[in-house]
């Protein structure tokens, strides 16, 4: 038994061994790459948020206008439908959250890289590699801001769907609460296309620090 145990450390202190000499080979340009690339991974589950969020958007878009041509005088129906909605308001939280988790998972690996970067030894690289960085950190910053609002307009969303489940609202009320939930989703519309935009100048310079670390690798998507 004290063989087996011996031989069996001694198998795992070579692979240890080879491990940490592998790692020890690589330079800071393939280390950076390869946590870049982990963070591409990271952001999977957030790419595949945005089909089914356009999807539940759209469908309470649609009962929307429907409780809208419908109007309080068929009340048993708005509330039966609003009821409905309010559960699609849900389902669209709960997918904006799994797309924050994935972002913060993202931003967590990302930071691992700044110790990479300060390792880069050409000058030019290293200014690259800055402006890569400075990119990504507003990308981060935009999301969070994105993300605040979004959940802001989720929660005037609710509001919207319980209130015209109160056979006593007002027409002032009901207004006053869709300009608040207009304002809100044109602040969206506005903060997404920043986003996007960041996203874009990130994945370009990330292109060009790979071409100009002279890194042989594939455009990833």
């Amino acid at each position: 038994m004290m063989k087996k145990t011996f031989i069996k450390r001694t198998v795992l202190l070579l692979i240890c061994v080879l491990f940490l000499s592998a790692c020890m080979g690589q330079s800071a340009e393939e280390n950076i790459y390869n946590k870049l690339e982990k963070v591409v991974e990271l952001e999977d589950s957030f790419k595949k948020q945005q089909q089914p969020l356009l999807e539940l958007e759209k469908k309470e878009s649609e009962l929307y206008n429907e409780i809208m041509s419908l109007g309080m005088k068929e009340f048993e129906k708005v509330v039966e439908l609003s009821k409905e909605a309010l559960s699609i308001v849900e389902d669209r939280e709960s997918k904006m959250k799994a797309e924050y988790d994935s972002i913060m998972s993202s931003q967590e690996e990302f930071n691992t890289v700044n110790e990479e970067f300060e390792k880069i030894e050409d000058e030019k690289l290293a200014k690259k590699a800055e402006e890569l960085k400075d990119t990504m950190s507003e990308r981060y910053n935009s999301y969070d801001r994105l993300f605040n609002n979004y959940k802001s307009s989720i929660e005037l969303d609710k509001e919207l769907y319980s209130m015209l489940q109160q056979e006593n609202l007002t027409i002032e009320e009901l207004e006053s609460q869709i300009n608040k939930i207009n304002e809100s989703y044109k602040k969206i519309i506005k903060q997404n296309e920043e986003f996007n935009s960041l996203t874009e100048e990130y994945n370009q310079l990330k292109l060009e620090f790979y071409e100009q670390a002279e890194l042989n690798i594939e455009e990833s998507e």
